[in-house]
């Protein structure tokens, strides 16, 4: 029998069936066991010193915790500087300026083009099922930019940031929580918004099982500002009103992975966990008013910069993954990943057919299973609206300054030090690479 021939006549289902036989496998739950699940947990604005695993004194994250040490924690992983960057690059695997995206906040009109292969299309073209929860970010005001009609089966939670609303945004665009294509519900309490969106994600995976594997991607509100908490958790952490919001989202977490615990599913899952930027440290104006302190950002721990910026506050973050058996636990690693690379992986562990453009990410399975010992990421252009840094090897470039600035990133991870009168032609060779980036992807190197 010709297999691939034959194959095009079966639907996803039938084909996983069919495959597992001639291989001798079983179904567990009516899953291939060979394309784990995927579940990822995305925070917004977390900063880099935010998790007890990370470093801080007095915030207590035992469930974030337990994920990194059951897996590997990532302690050079960059991603966009806020959160649309970052979105795109996760569901995309691109850098912003290739994709026409447009403005996506309240009364924005854009959104991703019918070009782009999200990752929900991938996974489910591949026979996932596909989940949504939370902060989308990517296009609203047309149907077709919702996140339903970009790959997820399901959709429940916010079209953009929680502050899109007066004072700290003047518009009067409504800021309703969506189910599909649809807001049901306005105005609403965003103090229970973390324990809501639990709720729905474990009541997904609960409903999990038969033939297809599923993508679960859980996009937090928290810690974004305007801060919220339940009442259930205020006041109950040692580190004010931002480490009760940490704290919620620890448990959180810890519900999520009971939940694949008890359908018997965690070995065959592949969590990853990551913040989308850093913490708003140094947040305009508009932000410190009605009830916004300046102490309820995050903290960068010993990185400099902060949301928005290109110094390593901004853009490097938490990240952690999980998949018994295949990702040996106990690991840290500063190996350089980049968040296209997630893209790219997910849908290699998944068997989902790549895309026919450019793709900004690599695929970390061979790094990620120990078949090889370094990340392949060798590169990572950071962008603002320009084009303001570059990181290569050992060293990273920064134009946005109005100078020079040349670090090292494996003996000065903290930006402290302007290496470019020691290594003038690293700078230079540097800066070319960045024009000819910027000039790829139609922006401008910021000078």
């Amino acid at each position: 029998m010709n297999i691939p021939r034959f194959a095009a006549y079966l639907n996803p289902g039938l084909l996983t069936l069919l495959v597992a036989l001639i291989h001798g496998t079983s179904l567990a739950d009516g899953a291939d066991p060979s394309r784990p699940n995927v579940v990822i947990l995305f925070t917004d604005d977390m900063g880099y010193g935010d998790l007890a695993c990370y470093g801080h004194p007095s915030i207590k994250t035992p469930n974030i915790d337990r994920l990194a040490d059951d897996g590997i924690r990532l302690t050079s992983f960059v991603t966009g500087s806020w959160c649309v960057p970052s979105r795109t690059q996760l569901m995309t695997g691109r850098y912003l300026p290739r994709i026409p995206l447009g403005k996506t906040g309240a009364n924005g009109a854009g959104g991703l083009p019918d070009s782009e292969w999200t990752l929900a299309e991938a996974l489910k073209d591949s026979g996932y099922k596909t989940h949504m929860v939370g902060k989308w970010h990517l296009g609203y005001k047309q149907k077709k930019f919702l996140p339903v009609n970009q790959g997820f089966d399901t959709w429940f939670g916010l079209p953009y940031s929680n502050d899109y609303m007066k004072p700290w945004v003047q518009t009067d665009e409504p800021l309703g929580l969506f189910r599909g294509d649809t807001m049901v519900e306005h105005p609403f309490d965003q103090d229970p918004l973390t324990t809501r969106y639990t709720k729905e994600a474990v009541q997904l995976i609960e409903r999990s099982g038969g033939d297809h594997p599923f993508l679960l991607y859980l996009a937090y509100a928290m810690p974004h500002l305007p801060l919220a908490v339940s009442d259930e958790r205020r006041g109950s952490s040692n580190a004010g009103f931002y480490g009760d919001v940490i704290e919620e989202v620890d448990w959180s977490v810890g519900q999520v992975l009971k939940a694949l615990e008890e359908k018997g599913i965690a070995d065959n899952t592949l969590v990853f966990f990551a913040s989308d930027n850093g913490p708003w440290i140094e947040m305009p104006m508009r932000m410190q008013q009605a009830g916004n302190e300046l102490w309820h950002a995050g903290s960068v721990g010993p990185l400099r910069g902060s949301k928005g910026q290109t110094y390593e506050g901004g853009p490097r973050v938490p990240a952690m993954l999980r998949w018994p058996g295949k990702i040996a636990a106990g690991q840290v690693s500063d190996g350089f990943v980049g968040m296209p690379d997630i893209y790219r992986t997910i849908l290699s562990v998944a068997g989902a057919k790549l895309p026919d453009h450019t793709l900004d990410g690599d695929d970390l399975t061979d790094f990620l299973t120990g078949k090889t010992k370094s990340a392949p990421r060798q590169e990572y252009f950071y962008f603002k609206r320009d084009l303001e840094a570059l990181r290569s090897g050992d060293w990273k470039l920064r134009t946005a300054s109005g100078e020079l600035e040349l670090f090292n990133m494996v003996t000065d991870p903290f930006e402290r030090i302007n290496r470019v009168a020691d290594y003038p032609e690293k700078a230079q060779t540097l800066l070319s690479r960045m024009h000819k980036m910027a000039d790829e992807v139609g922006v401008d190197v910021k000078e």
